[in-house]
């Protein structure tokens, strides 16, 4: 029987349509708090905007499982005398896939439309055939005849910029839309919160639920709350690449597919009695999963939290994503399923006070 349900999968469809740029997460944690305060005993934010859930609270073994809320968006830079928008990024947008996308810019009088404007194939000719793409010659045209319309529009320096691209889901088998990284992973963490609810389990420890923010900008919203709740386990769940893909090289970026599971992570920051413990849980409950490894950082939230704190035993589930970054970004459903599965019997065999410690 499919764990998400019509409900569930609607607010999936209303929290990715919804924008959650690097530092303004704000109107998505509302949403996700909405969500989820049925299946919790409290909520809390912090000065930032980390949300967190927490059910059964006070007790001294604390279990994190954590994912987070941002997207990548861009910033207005600088605005010509001729009207036109120059850009610098927010987290790691990627400028190839710019040109002729239409975008929101988010003002304090409402949102405004504009593109991505790329010279017709027509007018370049020569050296000028095949321009090179790059941050400093993308633009955004909002229709204005000039810097002054611009302003009046209520754009200023600093005005965050989101694609407009929404949620589909394609072929009865994948959901699709910008920022399933990592919204997905907020989607995945308050679903196990709505099956331990609703399967009346009863934890021996304090669970926290996390949707941190600021993880595009350097896992800033994570190394803040780690510091706040001193978690004594913690298990992130982000986005991985499909690498079955046209023009990716499986033999550098890893073997990864979606369809066939979550993977999980071999990395210094990945604790290796928790990673291990995860695995067999996988194989009990015939849990599909795939393995990667990260040289030296996983470069998710978390190394944050197992580098706090004195250390923190933690671990990474994560979910194969084709085109990451971009506005088409893919998510097999089975895979999501698997994802939620995987965290849920875990937070089942953890036991309070368990140690982690190697010998």
């Amino acid at each position: 029987m499919p764990i998400i349900n019509k409900k569930s999968e609607a607010f999936l469809e209303a929290y990715l349509n919804n924008a959650s740029p690097t530092g303004f997460e704000s109107p998505g944690q509302k949403l996700w708090l909405e969500y989820i305060e049925d299946y919790v005993d409290e909520w809390h934010i912090d000065n930032y905007g980390t949300a967190y859930a927490v059910i059964n609270p006070g007790q001294d073994y604390k279990v994190v499982i954590e994912g987070h809320a941002d997207e990548i968006s861009w910033f207005v830079h600088y605005i010509s005398e001729e009207g036109f928008i120059n850009v610098v990024r927010n987290g790691g947008s990627d400028h190839m896939i710019a040109p002729s996308k239409r975008v929101n810019i988010h003002t304090k009088k409402g949102m405004v439309t504009g593109v991505f404007g790329w010279p017709a194939i027509h007018t370049r000719k020569g050296k000028e055939s095949t321009p090179t793409l790059s941050v400093d010659n993308i633009f955004i045209d909002v229709g204005a005849k000039n810097k002054a319309e611009v302003l009046k529009m209520g754009i200023h320096v600093g005005c965050v910029i989101t694609y407009q691209d929404e949620f589909i889901t394609l072929n009865k088998n994948y959901y699709v839309g910008r920022a399933l990284d990592n919204r997905i992973g907020g989607f995945c963490i308050a679903e196990v919160a709505r099956l331990l609810k609703e399967k009346k389990k009863k934890l021996p420890y304090t669970l926290y639920i996390i949707n941190a923010v600021q993880e595009e900008v350097g896992l800033r919203g994570a190394e803040m709350i780690a510091e706040t709740i001193k978690p004594n386990v913690a298990i992130v769940t982000d986005v991985t690449h499909d690498s079955n893909t046209p023009l990716v090289n499986t033999k550098k970026v890893g073997d990864i597919k979606c369809g066939k599971g979550p993977s999980l992570t071999y990395a210094p920051a990945v604790h290796n009695k928790l990673l291990n413990m995860i695995i067999k849980i996988a194989e009990d409950k015939k849990i599909p999963f795939q393995r990667e490894a990260s040289s030296r950082s996983t470069g998710t939230d978390t190394d944050a939290f197992a580098y706090s704190n004195g250390g923190v035993p933690s671990a990474l589930i994560s979910l194969p994503l084709r085109y990451m970054h971009t506005t088409v970004e893919m998510a097999h459903k089975a895979d999501v399923e698997n994802v939620i599965k995987l965290i849920y019997e875990t937070l089942l065999k953890i036991k309070k006070g368990q140690s982690f410690k190697y010998f």
